[in-house]
């Protein structure tokens, strides 16, 4: 008897609304506003990996604002697709839905990580 293992690599494409980064920078100006979603982006690289602490420790209260905070982060660059699952998270988190909170945890991290990378190389923003 052949025992068969199914591995699942789910993947995530970015969604990205490029018409609100450009919003941003015709508001800023190119200068204030690299500088704005830069550190946008690095809020939300560390609210990423933040959230994820706070739910390896059990802390659902201080995720949710996390993830809240997350979200508002993602909308206001035009990262509609990361700020939709942040809700999606948050609201699992209120549900009480343990599983959930879990599953939309983990696509949060790969729209999280696509939506970085995307705005990365949409603004050619390098050091």
């Amino acid at each position: 008897m052949v025992k068969r293992v199914a591995v699942l690599a789910p993947s995530e494409k970015a969604g990205l609304d490029p018409e609100r980064l450009d919003a941003l920078f015709v508001r800023m100006g190119p200068v204030a506003g690299e500088d704005a979603v830069c550190r946008a982006m690095e809020e939300l690289a560390y609210n990423l990996g933040r959230a994820d602490r706070l739910h390896v420790a059990g802390d659902l209260e201080n995720m949710l604002s996390c993830t809240q905070a997350l979200g508002r982060i993602a909308d206001e660059i035009g990262m509609w697709k990361l700020h939709r699952v942040a809700e999606d998270v948050a609201q699992c988190i209120q549900d009480g839905d343990g599983v959930a909170v879990a599953a939309t945890l983990a696509r949060m991290a790969r729209v999280g990580e696509r939506s970085l990378y995307a705005v990365w190389d949409l603004q050619d923003l390098s050091v």
